[in-house]
């Protein structure tokens, strides 16, 4: 009997293809370092490094030391930018997987810098800017102090200078990214005076890069576009009224299982945990192997729908965390391990990562972001 997988992710490689074809249209010449953290956002990191390869991509940029390490053992051998923090005591770590590490912390750059000069190997570093957001950054009072301390080592090399928006995505008033982007340019100034010259600045994440051209600068940061996502209805809305064409992003994942059993309920009758749905009739149901500890959001009880046969089967009573149940009444010769989908298209049906965010209550991120790494992620 030919072995088949329960519940698996299929990734679509020429969406896949299609999609660094757009970005790279929209980048030009500047370079691509594409976001590959979160697990290659749901989508595998193993095997979006696999495709990455195939295509003409810079950089990948990560969150953390153990993704770049992961990133490097599926043999990306080109740029790799670590955009999180890496803690002291491992930068070591960055000379040997040959890493460009995002600083802004005094500590850190001192760490660095005396580990290069004891190893007498320059580190190219990316002083990340605080203009808005309020996450991580440099702020600008503590600018020059930074700066001079990058300048005190001489194998710390100053090779990018960056910044985050904070409002660039959600709305369709981009007022507050321009007043980033307006403290961007101002303290990169600032930097070019203290007698440093990066290279690279970089701003421009999936929103940026759709809508605005200042901020593209040198290289590009592209992470929910590149898996065929729009970052906000907000962003889509944006772009389409700047006369950008419809179609260019295709998504990239499905999420698939299988009915491990048809059971036939009464009327009357409740159904799962809490007893939170009652049948008003005699119902039939698949149960499925799949809960909120697969990534599949206990949110989304007696809300979402499945796909079975290309209809539409919807969920009754509340998401486990191994298992959930959805209502094939009116689909008829559903059997026993008959493909389910999740997530993705089914015939004319298709369940999107927008439209479960929808059901939800958050942003198609979390959606894909969160499906268990243990899940067998399938190229197609």
């Amino acid at each position: 009997m030919k072995k088949q997988n329960l519940t698996w992710l299929e990734i679509d490689s020429r969406a896949f293809s299609q999609n660094i074809k757009t970005i790279r249209k929209l980048a030009g010449k500047r370079l691509v370092a594409v976001a590959v953290k979160s697990n290659g956002y749901g989508h595998g990191l193993n095997e979006i490094i696999s495709l990455l390869k195939k295509e003409k991509i810079e950089y990948i940029a990560v969150h953390s030391l153990e993704e770049a390490s992961r990133a490097r053992q599926a043999g990306w051998n080109r740029e790799i930018l670590v955009v999180g923090y890496v803690k002291l005591c491992d930068l070591a770590e960055v000379f040997r997987l040959n890493l460009e590490l995002t600083v802004y912390n005094s500590e850190t750059v001192t760490a660095l810098g005396r580990l290069a000069e004891k190893k007498k190997v320059a580190a190219d570093i990316h002083l990340k800017i605080e203009t808005g957001t309020n996450r991580q950054g440099v702020e600008a009072g503590k600018l020059k102090k930074i700066v001079s301390l990058i300048k005190k080592y001489r194998y710390l090399h100053l090779k990018g200078i960056s910044t985050h928006f904070a409002n660039i995505e959600d709305t369709t008033d981009h007022s507050y990214a321009n007043y980033q982007l307006g403290e961007f340019n101002r303290l990169a100034g600032q930097i070019e005076k203290m007698g440093l010259r990066p290279e690279l600045r970089h701003t421009a994440c999936s929103a940026a890069l759709l809508l605005f051209e200042d901020t593209k600068f040198d290289l590009v940061r592209p992470g929910i576009a590149v898996y065929g996502l729009w970052p906000s209805k907000e962003t889509y809305l944006s772009y389409r009224l700047a006369g950008g064409s419809n179609g260019i992003l295709r998504p990239v994942l499905a999420w698939k299982t299988r009915v491990i059993q048809v059971k036939d309920v009464p009327a009357d009758a409740f159904i799962g945990y809490g007893c939170t749905y009652r049948t008003s009739a005699k119902t039939r149901l698949a149960i499925l192997p799949v809960g909120y500890s697969d990534g599949y959001d206990r949110s989304l009880s007696n809300l979402a729908h499945v796909l079975i046969k290309g209809k539409r089967a919807p969920i009754r009573g509340r998401i486990c965390m191994n298992l959930m149940m959805a209502d094939i009444t009116d689909i008829p010769g559903v059997k026993l391990e008959d493909e389910v989908t999740l997530l993705g298209r089914d015939g004319r049906e298709n369940l999107t990562a927008d439209q479960m965010a929808a059901w939800a209550q958050t942003v198609n991120y979390e959606i894909i972001s969160r499906i268990n790494e243990q899940i067998p992620r399938i190229i197609v």
